[in-house]
């Protein structure tokens, strides 16, 4: 197993994390089949101290982990420099059989712990707790998701050989590759461009129509549609080179991690646009996250689209 500061540090907080969630898991569960307000019980008052013990460490956790996924990213880039290779993290997940895995459920996890606290802090607001059964009943859902992210993180860095030969990300990322990730690029510019800024038009659209479903479904085809954009047109103006697609290399200090920037504003964005739809909130919170939601994806928007317009005006020609 490939054992850096870093990789350490990841796999400690791990170990805490399956102690005390698998505690949380045990109280949710009694939570969800045994919780009722309007009881007068003995049990009904031990459940609801209970309740503030699972709530305040499920808390807790998923707080560390939402930005422990920036830490990830750290990691990724500081192994690859040890590598044989890796030129950025691109190299480090596809060493081995688990990274793309981990990855792809590292982003899926970091909306549903973002949604948990949204769903906690808004469950607080009220006395008589109307989502408590809620959220407890997504922490179950959660906890397996976890588990199953914690267990293939530890299978990945345990997998890396050091004295393995990887791939660079000008591999991963070629147009002449056999993968599917190839075939992102083969998609005309064109066509990209329509679909990314359609999306965001659509977004727009219906944040003046206040249509809170709708408004969340462009806000999750954005998440793909933007990530796709990105490494296939928008990174080749970050790097001002055209065979350059890498999703990882622009969170370097080369381009002054830019990277950390575009990801956070996409994620604050399409998050805020995705609990519109799924927390019924009262208006003012509501038109609140409307606000957040349409603010950082448009700042995301501009930003991207800032790179190929300073191109065009420095060179004179497109990429």
């Amino acid at each position: 197993m490939l054992l850096s500061p870093e990789v350490l540090t990841i796999l400690i907080l791990n170990i805490i994390f399956v102690f005390f969630t698998i505690i949380a898991l045990i109280l949710s569960i009694k939570i969800v089949l045994k919780w009722d307000f309007n009881s007068t019980s003995t049990l009904q008052y031990s459940l609801e101290k209970k309740s503030y013990l699972a709530a305040t460490m499920i808390k807790y956790i998923f707080a560390i982990k939402v930005p422990l996924f920036l830490f990830f990213i750290f990691t990724l880039d500081k192994l690859s420099t040890i590598l044989t290779g890796a030129m950025c993290g691109a190299g480090v997940v596809d060493a081995t059989d688990y990274g793309n895995y981990l990855f792809v459920l590292k982003v899926i996890n970091l909306y549903l712990f973002a949604y948990w606290i949204f769903l906690h802090n808004e469950d607080m607001k009220h006395e008589n707790y109307p989502y408590i059964k809620i959220k407890f009943g997504v922490f179950i859902v959660a906890f397996v998701f976890l588990l199953t992210e914690l267990i293939l993180e530890g299978l990945m860095f345990s997998a890396i050989d050091l004295d393995e030969l990887v791939d660079c990300c000008g591999t991963i990322y070629s147009s002449s590759d056999s993968s599917y990730i190839s075939q992102i690029f083969s998609m005309n510019s064109l066509s990209l461009l329509s679909l990314f800024y359609g999306n965001f038009f659509l977004i727009i659209i219906f944040y003046f129509l206040k249509k809170k479903y709708l408004f969340s479904i462009v806000n999750v085809s954005f998440i793909v549609v933007s990530i796709i954009s990105l490494i296939a047109f928008f990174g080749t103006y970050i790097y001002e080179l055209p065979s350059h697609h890498c999703g990882f290399c622009y969170l370097q200090s080369d381009y002054y991690y830019i990277g950390y920037l575009i990801y956070i504003l996409l994620f604050v964005g399409t998050f805020y646009g995705l609990v519109v739809g799924l927390i019924n909130t009262n208006q003012k919170s509501r038109l609140q996250n409307y606000n957040i939601s349409m603010i950082f994806n448009t700042l995301f928007v501009v930003l991207l689209s800032a790179y190929p317009i300073i191109y065009y005006i420095k060179n004179g020609v497109w990429l």
